[in-house]
Parts: C-alpha cells; sequence; structure tokens
C-alpha cells in the first residue's frame, strides 16, 4: 500500500504547480485580472456580436478587442498622457514657489468668513521660500526636489503601461474566443473543489463582477469625461487632470458630487461667478440623472457595496496592481462581500431549517397520534 494515495498526491501536485505557476508568472496577474474582469462586463456584449457574425468567435474576438480599444484604452491613454503633463507643471510651480515663495491668491483672501484666516496659513505654509518643501517633507516624509523626481520616474515608465495593456488586449482576445470553453473546465473544476457552494458562487460572481463594472467603474469614466469636458467649458485651470480625479473619486460613493461642488466653489471664489454656479447646476442634473436613471438600468439597481470595502478595494487595488487596481480592486472587494453574504445567507437558512426542525417533528407526532 502506498505512503500516500494517488489522489492526494495529485491533489498536492497540482497545487505546486498552481504556487510555481503564481510565482513564475506573477508579473502578467494584473493584465489578465483585468482582461478576465472586461471579459466579464462585456460578455453579453460579445455574445451578441458572435451571433452576429455567424459564430465566429475568432472575427467576434477581433472586433470586440477594436471596440475596446477605441472606446475605453485610447481615452483612457489620451487622458493620462494630458493628465501627466498637467501634473509636472503643478509640480513645477510648486518647485519655483518653494524657492522664491509666493503671495496667497486674492480669490483665497476674498472668501468669506474664512479668507483672512486662509491668507494667514498660505503665508505660514506655502508663501515664504522653502516653508512649501517643509510641509511637503512634513506630509510624505520626502524632500520636494525628490517628489518631483520621482513624478518624473512614474511618467517614464509609460513603456511598461503599454507592455500591460498589450498583454491585457492579448489576454482578452483569448479569453473571448475560447471563454466557453474555459468556463466549463472551471465549471468543472468548482464542482470538485466545492461541490455544494459551487452553483451558487458560479451565479453570484458574473453578475457582481458585471454589476461592479457596469455600476462603478464605466460610469465613473463617464462621469470623469463629461464633468471633465464642463469644467474645460467653465474655464477651469488643468481641466483633464481635474476630470480623471473627479472619474476616480466617483467611484467611491459621494466623491463625483463632491469633486464637482469644489471646482465650483473654486470658479465662483476666483470670480467667475456665472460660471461656478453653472458648472454646479450643470453637474447636479447629470449626476442626478447618471444615479437615478442611467445606473439602475446598466445594473438593475443600485450597487450595495459599503463605503469601507470600497475605499480598501481602491487604496489596495493602486498599492498593488498600480493604476488598473483603480478598477480592479473594487471587482474583487465586490466579490469577497459577495461571496460573503452568500455564506451569511446560507447559515442563516440552516439555521432555519434547524430551528424548524422540532415544530416538524412535533407536528409529524401529532399527525400520527390523531
Amino acid at each position: 500500500m502506498p505512503l500516500i494515495p494517488s489522489i492526494s498526491a495529485a491533489r498536492w501536485l497540482l497545487i505546486l504547480i498552481a504556487i510555481a505557476g503564481i510565482y513564475f508568472f506573477y508579473g502578467f496577474l494584473v493584465p489578465v485580472l483585468a482582461a478576465a474582469v472586461i471579459g466579464f462586463a462585456t460578455w453579453p456584449l460579445y455574445s451578441d456580436i458572435v451571433r452576429r457574425t455567424g459564430g465566429n468567435t475568432t472575427l467576434a474576438a477581433t472586433i470586440a478587442i477594436a471596440f475596446i480599444v477605441t472606446f475605453l484604452v485610447l481615452p483612457i491613454v489620451l487622458s493620462a498622457i494630458y493628465m501627466a503633463g498637467e501634473v509636472r507643471d503643478w509640480f513645477g510651480w510648486a518647485i519655483h514657489v518653494n524657492r522664491e515663495g509666493a503671495p496667497p491668491p486674492q480669490w483665497i483672501l476674498a472668501l468669506p468668513v474664512i479668507g483672512s484666516w486662509l491668507g494667514e496659513q498660505w503665508v505660514q505654509y506655502v508663501g515664504s521660500p522653502g516653508s512649501l518643501g517643509e510641509l511637503a517633507q512634513l506630509v510624505s516624509g520626502a524632500h520636494i526636489g525628490n517628489i518631483y523626481r520621482a513624478v518624473l520616474a512614474a511618467g517614464g515608465g509609460a513603456f511598461h503601461v503599454v507592455l500591460t495593456l498589450l498583454f491585457m488586449l492579448i489576454a482578452l482576445f483569448f479569453i473571448y474566443r475560447d471563454g466557453a470553453t474555459f468556463v466549463r473546465q472551471v465549471d468543472l473544476l468548482g464542482e470538485r473543489i466545492l461541490p455544494n457552494r459551487w452553483e451558487r458562487i458560479s451565479r453570484v460572481v458574473p453578475a457582481t463582477i458585471s454589476s461592479t463594472v457596469m455600476g462603478m467603474t464605466l460610469i465613473a469614466i463617464g462621469e470623469g469625461i463629461v464633468l471633465g469636458v464642463a469644467y474645460w467649458i467653465a474655464g477651469a485651470p488643468s481641466a483633464i487632470t481635474l476630470g480623471v480625479l473627479t472619474g476616480v473619486m466617483a467611484l467611491v460613493p459621494g466623491g463625483a458630487p463632491l469633486s464637482m461642488s469644489l471646482v465650483s466653489i473654486y470658479l465662483v471664489a476666483s470670480g467667475s461667478l456665472w460660471a461656478g454656479i453653472a458648472l454646479f447646476l450643470w453637474g447636479t442634473i447629470e449626476l442626478f440623472i447618471v444615479d437615478k436613471t442611467l445606473r439602475p438600468k446598466l445594473v438593475g439597481g443600485p450597487i450595495k457595496l459599503p463605503f469601507l470595502p470600497t475605499f480598501f478595494g481602491l487604496v489596495g487595488g493602486v498599492k498593488t496592481m498600480g493604476f488598473l487596481g483603480l478598477f480592479i480592486g473594487p471587482v474583487l472587494m465586490a466579490i469577497i462581500v459577495a461571496i460573503w453574504r452568500e455564506w451569511i445567507r446560507e447559515a442563516e437558512l440552516t439555521e432555519e431549517q434547524q430551528a424548524q426542525e422540532p415544530e416538524l417533528q412535533l407536528h409529524v407526532r401529532d399527525a400520527a397520534e390523531g
């Protein structure tokens, strides 16, 4: 009799191979995860393309990739390029102010109630030479020059970003083309690993990914683009960067209204009264329409993902996966929350069944005696 059963040895060998694969191909994990998220979210649209192409999955996958590049990848890349230039301009201004000093802007001094206090804080922390560098070191622990060089180095990592996007598109192409076969294989393994729970999890996870991407990520990108254009029309400085920041903030509940309100307040305080009022009114109407009509239509109802898991998903995703983590992090957190809720629901149903068993036994006994 063998010391280790053949089935156990095969399972341990499979686990070791999986660990080795993760170790050696860790660099491809982020683009593959991004491709899987996009594939899950857009699978209904891809299925329609397959139907229109007569079942030719290769042609359908090519067309789907072309749409993804045109309407998702290119806008994000162009926004990132313009944003990088504006951020470098900001840091260039910060280095100049740190070297020469600068008086507080008139629009800050003109603010009611808090204008004079903000002017004093400006003079203390920004206005005098070297004070901005001390503030940056106090907040981040690094000199402002080191921060500027880090920003330049991040901008120089464009080649790495291009490679990541390329790998993501290649993985997405094969997910589209061979997705149905891969799903059947995953279901087969899932039934072996979780025989009593896999059927529910396999339904919950795709629906969660689709609703999270549609209800959070794509709408956040759309709000960033629409409000960024509105910032540009209203005359706000660095409109593209503010639009990107608004899109990122839109991933957090209440983030987009807060960003839009702050830009409107800045425009009003800086002398552009009607532009600020018009921006605030337009942003309020646009966000109301999106939250009350478009979002429920895309996801069939609001996403009930609490604020704290959303925030942890954003921060953890960016820290672990960089820019793509902005979108992958909330999706993974939504999956964790969905699976957690499924387990809690299963535990509650089990407790209800256990509580009902004595009553059923009593009814059966009474019926038998009657």
